[in-house]
C-alpha cells in the first residue's frame, strides 16, 4: 500500500483500489474511541417488522392504539431493535474482520427510543489480549454506547470477539471481466 493510499482501501494495482473496512487484532488500542456513522432514524415499520420477526407481539411496540393509552403514550421502540441496529452500527469497523463474536455483556437499556428517534454509537475499546486456545489471533473486548439525536444514552453493552492479525487475513477472489 502507498503512503497516499486511503487506509480503508487496498491497493490491488497502481490506482485501483479496493474497499477494506475493519480492523485486525494489532488495529486495537485500549481506550480508542470510535465513532461510528452514519446515524440511523427508526422508523415504524424497522419497529413493527422486527418485533413481529422476534416473536415480540406486546402491543407496546405494534399497535399505536394501545400505546397512545400507556405512559409513553406512542410506540415504543423493541429493545431488541435497539441493541440490533447499534451493535449493527458498528460492524465496519469493529468487527468486519473478526472471526467471530464471543458474546455481550452487561447490557443496559437506559433511556426508551422511539420510532422517528435517530440512533449514533460509539465503541471504546477496553481489553486486548492474545487468544490462549488459537495462536495468532487475539481475544479484543469493546463497550458500545448509543445514544439518540438529543445526546441521550439510549443503550450500552460491552463486546468481546475474536480478532485475527494482519497476516491471517482473509481476501476475496479478484473479480474479473470488463468493469466500464
Amino acid at each position: 500500500m502507498s503512503d497516499t493510499t486511503p487506509a480503508a482501501y487496498v491497493e490491488l494495482e497502481p490506482g485501483r483500489f479496493r474497499e477494506d473496512e475493519g480492523l485486525r487484532y494489532e488495529d486495537y488500542v485500549v481506550g480508542q474511541v470510535f465513532e461510528h456513522r452514519p446515524g440511523r432514524t427508526i422508523t415504524t415499520t424497522d419497529n413493527v417488522w422486527s418485533s413481529l420477526l422476534c416473536l415480540n407481539q406486546h402491543p407496546l411496540h405494534i399497535d399505536e392504539v394501545y400505546a397512545s393509552g400507556t405512559p409513553f403514550k406512542k410506540l415504543l421502540v423493541s429493545s431488541l431493535v435497539t441493541f440490533g441496529i447499534v451493535n449493527g452500527m458498528t460492524v465496519k469497523t469493529i468487527s468486519q474482520k473478526a472471526v467471530a463474536n464471543l458474546g455481550w455483556d452487561r447490557v443496559r437499556l437506559n433511556a426508551p427510543v422511539f420510532v422517528g428517534d435517530t440512533l449514533y454509537a460509539e465503541t471504546t475499546v477496553v481489553a486486548k489480549r492474545p487468544s490462549a486456545t488459537r495462536p495468532g489471533e487475539g481475544i479484543v473486548t469493546v463497550h458500545t454506547v448509543g445514544r439518540n439525536q438529543d445526546g441521550v444514552q439510549v443503550i450500552e453493552f460491552d463486546r468481546t470477539l475474536l480478532a485475527s492479525p494482519r497476516t491471517h487475513g482473509v481476501h476475496e477472489p479478484r473479480e474479473t471481466g470488463d468493469n466500464a
